[in-house]
């Protein structure tokens, strides 16, 4: 059975740094040696996140890129902005509004610590309950 994670932003470290929680949830996808796509918002999100992975955690490498080349299957995580297409992984982080698209096992969805921005989250639980995968809330 699929299962849907959602991650709901409410520590201080993770309301000044969002993407610090998606370093963190790639870092443990890496750990566990789990092919891991990234869906960023934009262009820029998906810059910012391949920068913040490579200085989040001194004692980390967590081998990365932006999709888009030769190397994208071969990368443990890749960064997907929109407009780009890359194979469907077993995990996936989603970090857009819209359900996470694809063939995946698991996904991991970061709700953000603004309750007004809190809205396309509710509607996504909804939408994969209704599919039939097995939901958990963490608060982070």
């Amino acid at each position: 059975m699929p299962r849907a994670d959602f991650y709901l932003i409410d520590k201080p470290r993770f309301r000044e740094d969002p993407l610090l929680l998606v370093c963190e949830l790639a870092k443990r996808a890496f750990a566990a040696q789990q092919p891991t796509l990234i869906l960023a918002r934009s262009q820029d999100e998906a810059e910012a996140i391949d920068g913040r992975l490579w200085d989040f955690d001194d004692d980390a490498f967590i081998p990365h890129q932006i999709a888009g080349d030769d190397d994208d299957a071969m990368t443990p995580v890749l960064i997907v902005p929109p407009g780009i297409a890359a194979e469907d992984r077993a995990l996936v982080v989603n970090l857009r509004d819209d359900c996470a698209p694809g063939l995946f096992e698991r996904v991991l969805e970061v709700v953000p610590a603004d309750e007004a921005a809190r809205g396309g989250s509710r509607e996504r639980w909804k939408t994969y309950k209704a599919a039939g995968f097995e939901i958990a809330k963490h608060d982070m």
